[in-house]
Order: structure tokens, then C-alpha cells, then sequence
């Protein structure tokens, strides 16, 4: 099972560079920019419950769907791309098993403890 997810996973982080191939930016910005969410991070240096709420919301596809949603909506292209960016950055995270947190600790994650 876990080899389907993340191969979905994939598709779905092609699907990020496919839609940001429409976008009228230079490739290096998708390069640049790729690792930002996890700057979300930082919420946990005020406990778990604040960090995992911070980290859960920076990569939620839904929340990342709706951001690119509302730029193409707006046609404005800087919000187009911040939802792309957390979009891939969402499903590249998730191949690589990190899943959105529990509030128990970083290692709890909705795809299971991260390390084991």
C-alpha cells in the first residue's frame, strides 16, 4: 500500500510542475521556492500543538488547492503559484512519508511515525 501512495504521490507532484509550466515564471522559482513551507516548522518552537497546527496548514492540499483556485480565479499569477508550491511541496513530503502531524509530537504523522 504504501508504494501506491507514493506514487500518487508523484502524479500528483508532476501535476504541481505541469501547472506551473503554465505560469509565466522562471523554472528556478519552482527550484527556490519548493522548500519554503517547511519554514511552518518554526511553529514548533512554541509547543507541539502550535507547531503541528502551523505545519498541518502549510501542507494541506486542500487549503493549497483553494489558494491556486482563488489565483486563477483572480488571474493573478503570484497567488496561482503559491498554491502550486504548496501543493507539490504537499505531495513531495508525503512520498518521502512525512504526513500531516498529530499534536502529539513531529513524528506523528497521519501516515504513520515518521522513523519506524
Amino acid at each position: 500500500m504504501k508504494t501506491i501512495i507514493k506514487l500518487e504521490e508523484a502524479a500528483l507532484f508532476i501535476l504541481g510542475i505541469f501547472l506551473f509550466n503554465y505560469l509565466h515564471f522562471e523554472w528556478w522559482w519552482f527550484l527556490v521556492l519548493i522548500l519554503a513551507p517547511d519554514l511552518s516548522m518554526l511553529g514548533y518552537l512554541f509547543g507541539n500543538k502550535s507547531g503541528a497546527f502551523f505545519y498541518n496548514v502549510f501542507h494541506h492540499k486542500g487549503i493549497a488547492l483553494l489558494i491556486y483556485a482563488l489565483g486563477y480565479y483572480l488571474n493573478i499569477e503570484t497567488i496561482q503559484l503559491a498554491g502550486i508550491i504548496l501543493f507539490s511541496h504537499s505531495a513531495m513530503d508525503r512520498i518521502f512519508g512525512y504526513g500531516l502531524k498529530y499534536e502529539k509530537g513531529f513524528k506523528y504523522t497521519h501516515l504513520g511515525e515518521i522513523g519506524k
